[in-house]
């Protein structure tokens, strides 16, 4: 074989990054000498990988093949070097998690792994759905913990454990002493809601689907945390996960509201790219999370810690 594991490293960073010189800063090496690899591959086999449009690189019809391909040759790679080593299996492992998932999971989660792998390294991002899926599928992140859905032809996807979203409103609310409200109830409220995208919104309208034209939607933030303040504040109602709700309910600094007509119910999902190596540390992670809801039904049933 005429390519080096370097010559690929430096074509997965490039593909990534979509520059040399961003994926020369990962990399920890100069400029020149990721140009000068990247360029010694594709002359060594007279092709082209990339589409250049000014100084971004764009993957060309061949380099798409060949990402997922070098990028699972790397995986593998990287674990014959950890075992050569005489290092633990799991090595790095890059996870991203939609916003719930990271606020109240990921990081339980993270932690139960790094201690059963203390020579591990994990990095975890925390977007709403879309933006995980688009990093899986582009090998940015080698799994995805998601509360949305996900159609993308190119990834696994495999249910976890379900969740619900609840409707709330500050303790002062006229609902408040009622404790539930009818969908003519709702329609005359301001809404304080997920930005699109989320997978806590795409619930929501697909809740809401007869009445979107007809709801008052006050603010969208991209943080939980922020829904709920809002809604202390008295701007409006929301509709979250009953998992950053627990504290909240039983302070009593918001209040749940029944929703009968309403199906809120959701799931949460595993996901990584069809074509990737599956390393020993996502592995273990994967059996890790399981193990960790165990035969929870939904996420309501899980023990977890008080987050104020």
């Amino acid at each position: 074989m005429k390519f080096t594991l370097r010559q690929l490293q430096v074509f997965v960073a490039v593909a990534r990054r979509g520059s040399v010189s961003r994926a020369a800063e990962d990399l920890g090496l100069s400029q020149s000498a990721t140009s000068t690899a990247l360029g010694e591959l594709e002359r060594q086999y007279q092709c082209q990988l990339f589409d250049r449009v000014g100084k971004a690189l764009r993957l060309n019809e061949l380099g798409l093949q060949l990402q997922p391909r070098a990028t699972a040759l790397l995986d593998q790679a990287g674990e014959i070097e950890t075992l050569l080593v005489g290092q633990e299996a799991c090595g790095a492992l890059a996870i991203g998690a939609t916003l719930t998932i990271g606020n109240y999971l990921a990081t339980l989660l993270i932690g139960n792994y790094m201690q059963r792998h203390p020579a591990s390294h994990v990095r975890l991002s925390v977007h709403n759905t879309a933006t995980i899926v688009q990093q899986v599928a582009r090998f940015e992140l080698d799994l995805g913990l998601i509360e949305g859905d996900c159609q993308h032809p190119e990834l696994e996807v495999q249910p976890w454990i379900s969740d619900e979203l609840v409707v709330f409103c500050g303790p002062d609310h006229p609902l408040a002493a009622k404790g539930s409200a009818s969908i003519d109830e709702l329609l005359r409220e301001a809404w304080i809601v997920r930005e699109p995208g989320s997978g806590t919104r795409d619930t929501f309208n697909q809740a809401m689907r007869h009445h979107l034209s007809q709801l008052n939607i006050r603010l969208e933030l991209e943080h939980t945390e922020a829904i709920k303040r809002a809604v202390e504040s008295g701007l409006g109602i929301g509709c979250i996960s009953q998992l950053a709700l627990r504290e909240a309910f039983r302070r009593g600094s918001l209040v749940p509201l029944a929703t009968p007509e309403l199906d809120l119910a959701r799931q949460f999902h595993f996901l990584w790219h069809r074509q990737k190596f599956q390393t020993a540390g996502m592995r273990e992670f994967l059996k890790d999370c399981r193990a960790f809801t165990g035969s929870a039904r939904n996420s309501q049933e899980l023990a977890l810690p008080y987050i104020p």
